[in-house]
């Protein structure tokens, strides 16, 4: 059972089902406003005298909210007034991104206050084993070695690769991850080629589902606290959406330019992970049917012409004679013809598979990350023009194109994210209702 605490009215009835959205609501006014008074609340929940003083009761004593009368000497008159705040000692969530040459881990309280990040670098095809160490080590030196894992309701981990869906149950009090399924091929013991969208190979399915199951067996047995695993690029997305570019979004499209190309798509403010835990592989999606073969069996795939490698190919084939991205981004930003004629045919072919993307699921908000966005509008701005010529014109001007801002911690703030909206009480991150409208 993940968290810490529970939610005081555990059935799923419509009475409880509206009293955990006024809870949510009340949540999320402490977290984006700070503390406010009962009246504060009130004002800008709607909720009567009565119901508000019910469910602030409620998050008081189960932890989550805590009251405090003002400072002596305020020089107000009268009763003092108390206010209410998110109390930050009543969970802390980690995060962790097990990126092919690196761990990135981070943490934060019930408040939504970083409590630390790291990273470090290792080598290519590190075992397993001593990734998990390495990412202990690095959890254990947060906050100058004072974080204390006590108070942590779960951990999130991003991996590279497919991942089986993680999927709460209908009762949220019960939530737990699920186990991955027979496709879910690329995650541990093999190292995957890239750290973002690496698709399934013909012999993926049927494969054995020990491959998130490992890491999250592994990690519980390190940390001792309820683990999630998904794809680390599809945490970036939730990350996105959650603290990022794309903040307070409720339906965003993410992609990421790496050595490899992949997304993640949020919709209603959730993670949207596909039947197999397979959404998201943008990389894979054909944009010259005669191009190159592709890792993942097919031609022409986005990832053959946007990834790292692929630019730095098509750069050289151009007469360019960069080594590495940052000589090819040096290059760009210097006015070279070569660079800038890869950046928007690269730039072009981006913009058709996000606009075809688009048409076909409407986001509001599309992120651009990875490496490659580190061009800025020398990429955007074409991506920017394909998405203009091809996204339905009603869509258009309803459409925002923005540039990652989380780096490299998106994915280990996309599992905190994670945790976040699987914890009962303690999330602020809004979870679809399945039996309300769309």
């Amino acid at each position: 059972m993940l968290g810490a605490m529970h939610s005081p009215h555990p059935h799923d009835g419509p009475l409880a089902r509206l009293r955990r959205g006024h809870e949510k609501l009340v949540l999320d006014l402490l977290r984006r406003h700070g503390p406010l008074s009962r009246a504060g609340l009130g004002s800008h929940t709607g909720l009567s005298r009565t119901t508000l003083y019910d469910i602030v009761g409620g998050l008081v004593t189960a932890g989550a909210v805590v009251a405090s009368a003002p400072a002596a000497g305020t020089g107000r008159r009268g009763r003092p007034v108390e206010t209410l705040s998110l109390n930050p000692a009543a969970g802390q969530a980690v995060g962790i991104d097990f990126a092919r040459r690196a761990v990135h881990v981070a943490a934060v309280n019930v408040a939504h206050e970083v409590v630390g990040s790291a990273s470090r670098a290792h080598p290519a095809g590190l075992p397993w084993p001593e990734r998990i160490a390495l990412a202990r080590q690095l959890v254990d030196g947060l906050a100058d070695g004072a974080f204390g894992l006590g108070s942590v309701t779960g951990i999130g981990v991003g991996v590279v690769g497919p991942v089986g869906a993680v999927d709460a149950p209908a009762d949220e009090s019960s939530a737990r991850p699920s186990d991955p399924p027979s496709d879910a091929g690329s995650a541990p013991p093999s190292d995957p080629p890239t750290d973002a969208g690496s698709a399934p190979g013909p012999a993926a399915p049927g494969g054995r589902p020990d491959g998130a199951g490992a890491v999250r067996e592994l990690l519980g047995a390190a940390f001792g606290v309820p683990v999630l695993v998904d794809n680390n690029t599809r945490l970036a997305a939730l990350a996105e959406s959650v603290w990022g570019s794309a903040t307070g979004a409720r339906d965003v499209l993410y992609l990421r330019l790496s050595h490899g190309v992949g997304g993640g798509l949020v919709i209603r403010g959730a993670l949207h992970a596909g039947a197999h835990g397979l959404s998201g592989e943008l990389g894979h999606i054909t944009v010259d049917p005669a191009g190159p073969p592709c890792d993942c069996g097919g031609r022409g795939c986005l990832e053959t012409v946007a990834s790292v490698g692929a630019v730095l190919d098509a750069h050289r084939e151009a007469g360019g004679r960069s080594a590495d991205l940052a000589e090819f981004l040096a290059a760009a930003s210097g006015g070279e013809p070569a660079a800038l004629g890869v950046m928007r045919t690269v730039g072009g072919h981006v913009g058709t598979v996000l606009a075809a993307v688009c048409n076909a699921v409407g986001p509001g908000v599309v992120v651009v990350g990875g490496e490659l966005a580190g061009a800025g509008p020398l990429l955007l701005d074409p991506v920017q023009e394909a998405l203009a010529a091809q996204v339905l014109p009603l869509a258009r001007s309803r459409l925002d194109l923005r540039r990652a801002a989380l780096g490299e911690y998106g994915g280990a703030l996309g599992g905190i994210a994670l945790v976040l909206q699987t914890t009962p009480l303690l999330s602020h991150y809004r979870r679809p209702d399945p039996e309300e409208a769309p």
